[in-house]
């Protein structure tokens, strides 16, 4: 192999070996756009030394072994620029598509193949001829219809990296405006010089500038990397930054309509996707906002809180309004931050009702409390001195047979209370279980009016009981149980002599057994129908002075509700009271 240094040739290698120093540097180094810039550095390299050596070949074969050298960075080199554009502006095109980095990388080499095969096919170079100079010896190409294809390829990709650096950043700060601008500069040279060698103007002959304007292009970039820091505040971060950001904030101008804005500011409109936001007005994207379309009519800034509506979904935000030239008469960007309070104001809702919740627990806990000391002591009380009263002979059997009946009544609403005291505390421990089984509805019924039969026969009270047969519901039956009991009690309770109870039962359109308890009784009035299921502080007295202290219903609604049941009540003074159990059939 003959070789034949020249000025020209020991300059492109000398820059070369250089650059693949700088390529591996950076590789090594640095991470992200930065690196992909190193991969051009180094395609630019294999360029340089390949047509460096190519440039001190006196022989023609010899200058064809070099010349395919020189293609292996030539043929990856648009690969590795678009790469790095794509890294630089954040777009990841080829990152989140892998058939587009596919195509690209076929492409590149399918190029290198049809260069190091062209004498078989002449598609690439249709001949190769050496051109002795004075002072070098060059190698004279004529194209064939593979290089124009390719230099189209070349210089479209080029073009396409240069169209995004220029449209990702025209409206960014301009420290990002720098940036940009200095590497469209530098890529516009050797663009330039190869311009000018393909329409003829060459004026050292056929030597093609183009490599050493690569070279010059890649050495005045790598320069400012290191000299001024050319790519230490990537503008990709202001996307990272406002993305991780969980409010929404758009931009406008002083005509209102939107230049910028963020991902999140999306969830806030009807039809985020569709939509094209930049250009809008801000009364376009969000229509019907009245309230935000007054306060920058009038060029408030301050904080005011807005209800959107997304599909079937109601949001509450609140908007921070600023202007970015607040003082001054002239043109005004505005900046909108949107923050979803939604969260904070259902958790707010949350925390309310469960403080209301609190507040009738602790209410109903002071009522229980009051009822222990006052209902439940005095009867037990009075039996303790009328026992006490017998030991001492103090009071005369006749004088006993009198106070009976109105002890038996004691006893019976103490053991009642009792009974529904000790039910309401067991539902209310942590880890009570609720088993839930099929069982007859009938069968219930049946034994709680055989249960209240004497009662009932006391006050000359019919009870008929008309419950669907074979009926079975899904609950628990010792709640189911203790409900019917109570109510029965209460309906005996409040009847005058000669009424009559009546318990009926049908099945509902939404899977429920309904259970009516319906009875001729005194009847209760508006007042105390607000307070029945309150838990608040209420009593009253039956039709024969018999005790009552309404706790009984505040366990019959819970005991329901936890087996998804539901109840209401109807009621006039004078006509009797009407209780609907609504209790799961599945």
């Amino acid at each position: 192999m003959d070789l034949n240094f020249n000025i020209y040739s020991l300059f492109l290698i000398f820059f070369g070996l250089i650059t693949i120093i700088l390529s591996c540097y950076i590789y090594k180094k640095e991470s992200g756009a930065v690196r992909f810039f190193g991969f051009m550095m180094f395609s630019n390299s294999i360029w340089s030394i390949g047509y460096g050596f190519e440039l001190a070949c006196t022989q023609l074969k010899d200058a064809v072994i070099f010349n395919n050298i020189e293609y292996i960075g030539i043929a990856y080199m648009p690969l590795h620029w678009i790469l790095f554009c794509t890294r630089l502006t954040g777009v990841e095109l080829l990152k989140k598509s892998r058939a587009s980095f596919a195509l690209l990388a076929s492409f590149s080499t399918i190029v290198l193949l049809l260069v190091w095969t062209n004498p078989l096919h002449h598609f690439y170079f249709s001949n190769f001829s050496m051109e002795h100079g004075e002072k070098i010896t060059l190698l004279n190409l004529n194209m064939g219809p593979g290089y124009w294809i390719f230099t189209f390829y070349f210089y479209g990709v080029l073009a396409y990296g240069c169209y995004l650096l220029l449209t990702k950043f025209r409206k960014s700060d301009p420290l990002y405006k720098n940036q940009h601008y200095s590497i469209v500069i530098a890529l516009s040279i050797p663009l330039f010089a190869n311009i000018l060698y393909m329409i003829g103007i060459r004026p050292f002959g056929n030597l093609d500038l183009t490599p050493f304007a690569f070279t010059a292009s890649v050495l005045l970039i790598t320069a400012g990397i290191y000299r001024f820091k050319l790519f230490d505040i990537v503008p990709v971060a202001r996307e990272r930054v406002l993305e991780l950001v969980e409010d929404g904030f758009v931009i406008l101008d002083h005509k209102k309509r939107i230049i910028d804005y963020n991902k999140v500011f999306g969830k806030y409109l009807e039809d985020f996707a569709r939509q094209q936001i930049a250009g809008s007005f801000i009364s376009e994207v969000l229509p019907g906002q009245t309230v935000l379309f007054d306060f920058l009519e009038h060029r408030q800034s301050g904080i005011l809180e807005l209800n959107l509506t997304k599909g079937q979904e109601s949001l509450d935000v609140e908007a921070d309004v600023r202007y970015l030239n607040e003082h001054q008469t002239g043109h005004d960007v505005i900046i909108i931050k949107f923050r979803d309070l939604t969260p904070m104001k259902e958790e707010a809702l949350k925390i309310r009702l469960q403080a209301i919740e609190l507040q009738k627990l602790n209410q109903l806990k002071d009522r229980i409390f009051s009822i222990i000391s006052h209902d439940l002591r005095g009867p037990l009380v009075n039996l303790s001195e009328v026992l006490k009263m017998i030991n001492n002979n103090e009071m005369s059997a006749e004088e006993f047979k009198l106070l009976s009946p109105t002890l038996n009544k004691d006893i019976i609403y103490t053991t009642d209370l009792l009974e529904n005291i000790l039910h309401w505390s067991r539902s209310q421990l942590e880890g009570y279980g609720i088993r839930k089984e099929f069982f007859d509805l009938k069968a219930v019924v049946v034994n709680e009016v055989s249960y209240h039969a004497a009662a009932a026969t006391a006050k000359k009270i019919e009870i008929i009981q008309d419950v669907f047969p074979g009926a079975q519901v899904y609950a628990d039956v010792l709640m189911i149980q203790i409900v019917i009991r109570n109510l029965l009690s209460n309906a005996i309770k409040f009847c005058h002599e000669n009424s009559v109870i009546q318990l009926s039962s049908v099945f509902t359109k939404d899977n429920f057994m309904q259970l009516h308890i319906r009875d001729t009784g005194i009847g209760i009035s508006k007042e105390v129908l607000d307070k029945l299921f309150s838990g608040e502080n209420y009593s009253s007295r039956g039709t024969m002075n018999e005790k009552g202290t309404g706790l009984g219903l505040v366990v019959c609604k819970e005991f329901i509700e936890k087996n998804g049941g539901k109840m209401r009540v109807e009621s006039e003074p004078g006509k009797g009271s009407s209780f609907y159990i609504d209790i799961p059939v599945a």
